[in-house]
């Protein structure tokens, strides 16, 4: 064990990342197809991004094993996370330059949650509160809970790792909210709830893994109530320059790699988003880099693999979880570069209907 610790720590110093052999299965999905960043097997061919392409937005099927293996993950590295930073699996918000404790961490990631409903302006009044609320992608639900104690809400989760839903539940029951927020296996593309239910609807950094952000979006507006608020923080990849049709091979090459070790399909940028939103009709589109804010997280997460507990913990996780590890230092990276930008995009679905939709009364949130 220990040796297997040190070798362990030596590579996630150095950012090194497994060669996969490629058996047929895999050389089919990571075959090159038109719009996408991060499939293609040669990671130096010019490949159009969806800001040239829409065509990987409107797809309508996931790559083969994408959801298994984004379940597995999480089924896999959800309770070494809880164990060494808490129920919250996002990024933290720091002043930008900001150093910080592993405390200091913790208190950042409920800055993110309140950073970020500060940008959308939801207002915690009694009368024009969110009363609904939808989680997309709610790691062990802790902004689902923190949101249904801030608003008194009903707050509802959705996953695709069933550990994460009994989690999820499990912790809802221990901390009195069994009735304000309830987690059930869902697909995000494929929301099991009615039309218009959600007053506030919340996606804190799971777009990444959606391999059709028209659909994703789509969804969120689908179930958001007129006048409600969308708030979406994720990963994205740079705008693209307007001389440019591409992102650069060696930015094509790093995300590659991400997104083999993450099970992320598709990245976009947050143009993109704004695009998207624009053709929902979806009103209010407010988008920002928080980047230089998050900054201090990831050198966090990799300092925290390294010692004994979390090297111990990562050797017993499984593979999906080591090879996550693995690439961290990759998302540094990609962050100094300028390549990856963390971003939020924010907007309101009309008062008026969209497409057919009857109106309903609901307070702008």
């Amino acid at each position: 064990m220990a040796n297997s610790a040190a070798l362990l720590h030596s590579l996630l110093s150095t950012g090194w990342t497994p060669r996969r052999r490629l058996d047929r299965a895999s050389a089919t999905r990571l075959a090159p197809s038109p719009g996408l960043s991060c499939r293609s097997s040669r990671p130096t061919r010019s490949v159009r991004p969806m800001a040239s392409s829409t065509t990987a937005a409107r797809a309508d099927a996931a790559p083969p094993g994408l959801k298994e293996g984004i379940a597995g993950l999480y089924d896999e590295s959800s309770g070494l996370w809880e164990s060494i930073w808490g129920e919250h699996m996002h990024h933290g918000f720091y002043d930008s330059g900001e150093a910080a404790s592993m405390s200091d961490h913790r208190r950042a990631q409920i800055r993110m949650i309140e950073e970020a409903l500060a940008f959308a302006a939801v207002p915690d009044d009694p009368t024009n509160k969110p009363k609904t609320i939808v989680d997309v992608g709610y790691g062990i639900g802790g902004s689902s809970r923190y949101l249904a104690n801030k608003y008194g809400a009903q707050c509802s989760g959705i996953t695709l790792s069933p550990v994460q839903a009994e989690r999820g539940n499990a912790l809802a029951a221990v901390q009195g909210l069994s009735d304000k927020a309830s987690f059930q296996v869902a697909d995000a593309l494929e929301q099991p709830f009615p039309d218009g239910q959600f007053d506030l609807v919340w996606s804190m950094e799971s777009g990444e893994h959606m391999p059709n952000k028209q659909k994703f979006v789509s969804e969120l507006a689908r179930v958001a109530a007129p006048g409600a608020t969308i708030i979406i923080v994720t990963w994205c990849h740079r705008n693209l320059a307007p001389s440019e049709d591409s992102l650069k091979p060696d930015e094509l090459n790093l995300l590659k790699k991400i997104c083999d070790a993450y099970y992320l399909p598709d990245w976009c940028s947050p143009s993109d988003y704004v695009k998207i939103a624009e053709s929902l009709s979806l009103e209010d589109i407010k988008t920002a880099d928080w980047s230089e804010n998050v900054a201090p997280f990831w050198p966090a997460v990799i300092q925290s693999a390294l010692t004994w507990k979390g090297l111990t913990s990562l050797l017993r996780s499984g593979w999906k979880t080591i090879k996550g590890a693995l690439v961290m230092p990759l998302m540094i990276q990609g962050y100094k570069k300028g390549l990856i930008k963390f971003s939020i995009i924010t907007c309101h679905k009309p008062q008026a209907a969209i497409e057919g939709e009857p109106e309903a009364a609901s307070p702008r949130v």
